[in-house]
């Protein structure tokens, strides 16, 4: 049996927590092959989420130094599965959407599968000035890193566990997000996107579209010029995904086919040289 961790941020979310663990499908996880862990890594929080996230059955892991990136970072390197689940836990991701997200993951034998957030499906989800920004960061983005993600701060990702170390992902905050993207992207992994359903909002909303933006943007290009140092002499290592060794199968005594009526629109995100 394969284990998935399940990775959740939390800064003061004890009011969202109860229905963010009602959404998660223990059940239809277990049946499908997974053992499942849930590691909430609380930023700090003082409004009991911890103790909340506990009497569930959680793991919880302390990072009292704020920030997005740096309660991931803690959350991910305390995570004992092969394979990582990420999500917010404002209420906005779809946990119930995990079996059909793992079982694309093995079938399409990917490495690192991204979600996106902004098809219009969605767009009542989410304010404008949100919506603007992301769809801005994502193109900045795509351009910069030669990557095909349509969304590049989407909070759902699920990967496999021993593709972390290769990626190095130093951002503290919320360009967190999207710098462990483009570096999966640009260290030649099995990169995927898929749609999924994302939800209004729990609770008081803590992002900022202008200096979040702001600082996601100097972000990108100062990732893009890391990048460029450490990789002007070695271009040829680069690996498209069609090159990779397949990853091993998840699930393979119990693999499942995505729901008939599930999205099918997938993009392909890996490297194909710059």
């Amino acid at each position: 049996m394969s284990t998935l961790s399940i990775v959740i941020p939390a800064l003061n979310e004890a009011e969202n927590l109860p229905h963010v663990f009602a959404t998660i499908p223990l059940e239809e996880l277990t049946q499908q092959g997974w053992g499942v862990e849930v590691v909430i890594a609380d930023n700090g929080s003082t409004d009991g989420t911890a103790e909340i996230a506990a009497s569930y059955g959680a793991r919880v892991v302390h990072q009292p130094l704020r920030g997005y990136g740096n309660a991931y970072k803690a959350g991910i390197a305390a995570a004992r599965g092969e394979v990582i689940a990420t999500g917010d836990a404002d209420c906005t991701y779809p946990f119930d959407d995990l079996p059909r997200l793992l079982s694309i993951v093995d079938e399409k034998q990917v490495e690192f599968l991204n979600t996106n957030r902004l098809g219009r499906e969605n767009r009542e989800a989410m304010k404008p000035s949100h919506t603007v920004a992301n769809h801005a960061l994502s193109l900045i983005s795509r351009k910069l890193f030669k990557s095909q993600m349509r969304d590049s701060q989407s909070g759902m990702w699920v990967f496999r566990r021993y593709i972390w170390e290769s990626l190095k992902v130093t951002s503290d905050g919320m360009g967190f997000s999207q710098e462990i993207k483009n570096a999966a992207v640009r260290e030649g992994f099995r990169c995927l996107e898929v749609p999924i359903e994302y939800r209004p909002r729990g609770g008081e909303v803590k992002l900022n579209a202008v200096s979040d933006g702001v600082s996601n943007l100097a972000q990108l290009f100062r990732h893009r010029l890391k990048d460029n140092a450490l990789r002007t002499d070695t271009r040829s290592q680069w690996r498209d995904r069609s090159t990779r060794p397949v990853p091993p199968p998840l699930m393979p005594a119990q693999r499942q086919a995505a729901p008939a009526d599930a999205p099918q629109k997938m993009v392909w995100t890996g490297h194909h040289g710059v």
